[in-house]
């Protein structure tokens, strides 16, 4: 059976991401190596990954080599630094600016959970009072969690470079001092 992902700013290619966000590594191609080696490591090529921007900022080429390596079914939410991974649109199963995605589970109101995702934080999302979830990148994990919001950064600089699955993302959710705000549901 597949499982699903979440993940952003991997920034392959990049550099100057290194220096800017302190990453361990001694360039571009090291991380790129390692950014790989950790998302397949997690990623069985049967399992769908919500990329939440921030792909790339190589060269074509450079790009196709790198996802040529990588697992699984890959869905891109545009980043800020997207231009290269836009002009390879067809591997991708597809590129939105936002996208909602409801995922089985007993454990959630109504049996379904509602994820809101987008490459930038939000402070209040569709449904946000029933519980949905809103997973986002953009900030290296640089702005604080606010544990009463049901919201975190997927981003790789917070999860050890490494995309993280629904099953992790509800474990982070569950410890979370959320409250209906309307009381019970």
């Amino acid at each position: 059976m597949s499982k699903i992902f979440f993940t952003s700013d991997q920034h392959f290619g990049h550099a100057n991401i290194i220096k800017l966000t302190n990453r361990p590594f001694a360039n571009a191609e090291e991380m790129d190596r390692e950014l790989i080696r950790r998302w397949n490591e997690r990623v069985a090529p049967e399992d769908e990954v919500y990329h939440l921007g921030d792909f790339a900022l190589s060269t074509t080429e450079a790009l196709t080599d790198v996802l040529n390596q990588l697992n699984g079914t890959i869905y891109l939410i545009k980043g800020n630094h997207d231009k290269t991974a836009l002009a390879l649109p067809k591997r991708f199963k597809w590129i939105k600016d936002y996208h909602e995605v409801t995922i089985k589970d007993p454990d959630a109101f109504n049996g379904s959970r509602l994820i809101i995702l987008f490459h930038y934080a939000m402070r209040i999302w569709r449904n946000d009072f029933r519980e949905s979830w809103h997973l986002y990148g953009h900030t290296h994990g640089t702005l604080p969690d606010k544990e009463h919001k049901l919201a975190i950064d997927v981003g790789v600089d917070c999860h050890d470079f490494y995309p993280i699955s629904y099953e992790e993302v509800k474990a982070i959710m569950k410890r979370k001092q959320w409250k209906a705000p309307f009381g019970p549901r």
